[in-house]
């Protein structure tokens, strides 16, 4: 399966944002880092890929601007996320110990099987770890549950490809058909649920979208090639709000919660129709189709505009009125549309009114204006950069492009393509970077890296 990525929240995270700040504001002293900005879900504070303040290097290597270095074990392309001197991360790690869990049986369409059977995968530890965000030392690490997968995944894929979110209060780590484990900051277990069955993806492609938090629910994906819904659950039981059932196969993107006349709604990408969700009750308020097959790339929003897109056997990336009803597809609601070069596993970035995406998995890279569709640039392509996993984020007037070789690419954000600097960790990246004020982390194949202003080592 292609990772990272499946792996994004927009309206929760000003929530966040607003806690962060006044929390850092209470209990900053003269000896502490006043910290302006948490990194609360893989797709930051706006749900677009952008960090609103904060200026992190724009050149690193591995020893360069490498404030600290951590050996993470196991494997696992979930994005790190930050909340005050927090880093969070989650993994998969081989293990003899037997498997603690045994969700339900799969629900199937059309009797569908494939994969390897799980007698021929590896047992796993499924963890979350907590890392002091100023050293690098490990705070603490749960392990959720012991499990044996039941559907093998791609070579490229691991099988800890949700990202993890917070609201500073408790911490959700998602494992997909293992479950979804609720902690305290602290690392104390909330509560679980482990009560989905078992996804069974396109051609074993692997699990990985990622929850959202918005408000007091926990927003929870479950596209696959059975009986796919959209769950809302209670961020502090675990309960179900409500669920709603999708009629769509295998996706991997991660719910936007956007706002519109005052109200909320639910955003997600599907191979048959990008869809609106009511917020408050899961009623489907609007649908265009148009997307490609087994979409992966997340929606990102400006103002009364939501923009999806997908890339694989196809290109489409769509525009949206938020005020849609029914199908809008071929209406005035549609305002533009793109059919070139459109983003596969990487997600959209938009920023500053400029939306950046990659084509497919490659490094070819387009700037467009988010209003209009009108390109500032197109077909860019990227030394070094050959193949992507990892979403684009922006900070700083700079916007970060990494390929899976571990190579970012810094450039300015502009309406031309200045490159700023080329630099590299020295190891596969799949996850989407986080930048957090002046500091960038790094989710490598093997380690986590701070990337900040700091001497040699």
């Amino acid at each position: 399966m292609y990772r990272r990525f499946w792996c994004p929240s927009f309206g929760y995270p000003r929530f966040c944002r607003a806690i962060a700040i006044g929390t850092a504001l209470a209990f900053a002293t003269p000896a502490t880092t006043l910290l302006a900005e948490n990194w609360a879900h893989w797709r930051g504070p706006t749900g677009n890929g952008e960090a609103t303040s904060g200026s992190p290097p724009t050149k690193w290597s591995e020893t360069e601007n490498v404030k600290w270095k951590v050996a993470i074990p196991g494997r696992g392309s979930g994005s790190p996320v930050i909340w005050q001197n927090r880093v969070f991360v989650v993994t998969a790690v081989k293990t003899d110990a037997q498997p603690t869990a045994s969700p339900q049986p799969p629900q199937q369409r059309n009797q569908l099987q494939r994969g390897t059977p799980a007698g021929a995968l590896p047992n796993l530890s499924f963890q979350i770890l907590c890392i002091d965000r100023a050293t690098g030392e490990q705070l603490w690490n749960q392990t959720a549950v012991t499990a044996t997968p039941h559907q093998e995944t791609h070579a490229t894929n691991g099988f800890a490809s949700a990202s993890p979110c917070t609201d500073g209060k408790h911490v959700y780590a998602h494992f997909g058909s293992r479950g979804l484990y609720c902690y305290t900051m602290d690392g104390q277990l909330k509560w679980k649920r482990d009560d989905f069955g078992k996804m069974l993806t396109r051609s074993s492609f692997g699990e990985g979208s990622s929850p959202t938090i918005e408000g007091n629910m926990i927003i929870v994906p479950w596209d696959h090639e059975g009986d796919s819904a959209l769950y809302a659950l209670d961020k502090l039981t675990g309960e179900t709000i409500w669920k709603t059932e999708r009629d769509e196969p295998s996706c991997w993107a991660t719910p936007l919660v956007v706002e519109h006349d005052g109200k909320k709604q639910i955003v997600m990408n599907g191979q048959n129709f990008a869809r609106g969700y009511d917020l408050e009750t899961g009623t489907e308020l609007w649908r265009c189709g148009g997307q490609t097959e087994r979409p992966v790339a997340s929606a990102v929003a400006t103002g009364d505009l939501v923009l999806v897109g997908s890339g694989f056997r196809g290109s489409y990336l769509g525009a949206f009125h938020l005020d849609g009803k029914g199908d809008i597809e071929g209406t005035k609601n549609v305002v533009w549309t793109v059919n070139r070069d459109t983003p596969d596993i990487a997600s959209p970035l938009l920023t500053d009114g400029r939306l950046y995406f990659h084509k497919g998995k490659s490094g070819i890279l387009t700037c467009l204006d988010a209003k209009t569709g009108k390109p500032y640039f197109e077909s860019a392509r990227l030394d070094g950069i050959n193949s992507t996993y990892a979403s684009p984020v922006a900070a700083g007037g700079h916007v970060y492009l990494t390929g899976r070789s571990g190579t970012t690419v810094v450039i300015k954000n502009s309406d031309t393509l200045e490159i700023v600097a080329t630099n590299s960790v020295g190891e596969t990246v799949d996850a989407t970077p986080a930048p957090v004020d002046d500091e960038l982390f790094i989710r490598g194949e093997n380690h986590l890296f701070c990337i900040a202003q700091h001497e040699s080592r």
